[in-house]
């Protein structure tokens, strides 16, 4: 069985195509948004939100290091994402990823919320394509992490069925609160 990451990966593998739009919702340390640039190729873009100005410089970093072109760095919180990407480009977004929680190595205290999280999520799910996917990496292990898991539970089980799927993927026999793994696909 894969770990949460590399499964929300591939989940995201198979909805991202060459040319599409994709959002990493909370950069961090930026390999999410390496796999998003090398999946929507050169002909896509990815928007990667972070509101720590270490996240923004640990991401360039890496995109710098592998040659990247086709990301758009912006340090402002996630659910302003929709304020970045124009009319045009609405339902051209294959994927969007986030990992919940706060940056690791860095100050504990900053962390996700679930008013903002869920903010982003309903206003990117409605600029998905048909068959888009949102990959949400649920860090709950941290103080505020189990308000956000229990909010995203609850807001994620209120989407229509009939417009969304959702699945959560998770080991439960893991200690210490591991992630778990909220996908949430707009239906064709």
């Amino acid at each position: 069985m894969k770990k949460v990451i590399p499964f929300a990966h591939d989940l995201l593998e198979q909805t991202i195509n060459p040319g599409d739009i994709a959002i990493d919702a909370t950069c961090g340390n930026g390999h999410d948004t390496l796999v998003l640039s090398k999946l929507v190729g050169d002909k896509g873009t990815v928007f990667a939100f972070d509101i720590q100005n270490q996240a923004i410089e640990r991401t360039k970093q890496l995109l710098d290091q592998a040659s990247v072109q086709n990301v758009q760095l912006h340090m402002v919180d996630h659910q302003y994402a929709p304020d970045y990407i124009s009319e045009e480009d609405y339902g051209r977004i294959g994927g969007a990823i986030f990992n919940l929680g706060y940056l690791p190595g860095s100050d504990k205290q900053t962390i996700t919320t679930p008013e903002s999280t869920i903010a982003a999520v309903d206003s990117i799910a409605a600029l998905l394509k048909q068959g888009g996917l949102i990959a949400i990496v649920v860090y709950y292990g941290h103080q505020g992490g189990e308000r956000e898991k229990q909010a995203l539970l609850d807001y994620v089980s209120s989407l229509d069925q009939k417009k969304f799927s959702v699945l959560q993927y998770a080991f439960i026999n893991q200690q210490n609160n591991p992630p778990f793994l909220l996908a949430v696909q707009k239906r064709k």
